[in-house]
């Protein structure tokens, strides 16, 4: 799988340690984790946790989440893409900076992430793990053609309440389901 990705606006690219502090510095925003506050990033060291395990996908799997930036621009304004979990399903994840929501780029990001899982191993499903009340991130894996796999609680997640939805690109076994669930 290629380093880097351009599409009509981005320029995804497989994210290094050099790209930690931007990293964190959307991670550990408030504004970006609205749907679920206990997930921020509260020091470095989480986000470096964190590309790591981004980096195995990307060793073990051809693919994992891209640092993402504008064409024409070094600024990392988001991360994202497709992880391989339990080498079962792609998980499809973002983060964008919340000065850049509302245009359209986690759409973006999002398709060619999918189209990237496709090409690399089209023979494993692609889900969007995500909170009911994040309707933005709903409509995203709607726009994607995903529908609706799984609704229930969101077992670990502080807020009792939490309801979690499972959209995914095509139907689901119980061990695909499970690895997600997890």
């Amino acid at each position: 799988m290629k380093r880097a990705v351009l599409t009509d606006r981005l320029d995804l690219r497989r994210p290094t340690a050099d790209d930690l502090d931007e990293l964190f510095a959307i991670a550990s925003d408030p504004r970006v984790w609205q749907h679920f506050p206990s997930g921020r990033h509260a020091c470095p060291a989480q986000t470096r946790s964190l590309l790591e395990r981004w980096t195995a996908s990307w060793d073990a799997a051809g693919l994992g989440a891209w640092a993402v930036r504008l064409r024409g621009d070094e600024r990392v304004i988001g991360y994202g893409g497709c992880s391989l979990v339990g080498d079962v399903v792609w998980n499809l994840g973002y983060r964008i900076a919340a000065e850049q929501h509302g245009r359209g780029y986690a759409t973006e990001l999002a398709r060619e992430a999918v189209r990237q899982a496709q090409i690399v191993r089209p023979q494993t499903p692609v889900v969007a793990y995500l909170l009911e009340h994040n309707t933005a991130s709903a409509r995203v894996a709607v726009k994607l053609g995903f529908e609706l796999a799984w609704r229930g609680p969101d077992a670990g997640n502080p807020d009792e309440t939490a309801i979690r939805l499972v959209y995914a690109d095509r139907p689901l076994s119980r061990e695909q389901l499970g690895a997600v669930l997890h």
